[in-house]
Parts: C-alpha cells; sequence; structure tokens
C-alpha cells in the first residue's frame, strides 16, 4: 500500500506540470484509497 502511495506522489508534480487534470484526480483518489486501506491494516494488526 505505501509502496503504491509513494509511487503516486512522485508522478503527482509531473501530472499536474502537465496541466492533466484527470490524471491528478485519478492520482489522488489512488492515494486516498491506498492511504486509508493502509490505516486499516495497521488498526487490524495492533
Amino acid at each position: 500500500q505505501e509502496t503504491v502511495v509513494k509511487t503516486a506522489r512522485s508522478l503527482f508534480p509531473l501530472v499536474n506540470n502537465a496541466n492533466d487534470e484527470a490524471t491528478a484526480d485519478l492520482l489522488t483518489q489512488r492515494i486516498q484509497l491506498h492511504e486509508k486501506t493502509a490505516w486499516m491494516l495497521r488498526s487490524l494488526l495492533e
């Protein structure tokens, strides 16, 4: 989960500079989903 978030975050400036709003929105959604899933998995392990 966290690797996907890191990769998406590293792509975000590139997409933002290209003014690609659709891809930026997709990356934002993916980041949010994976961060939430990672949080849920961590909370289950506690």
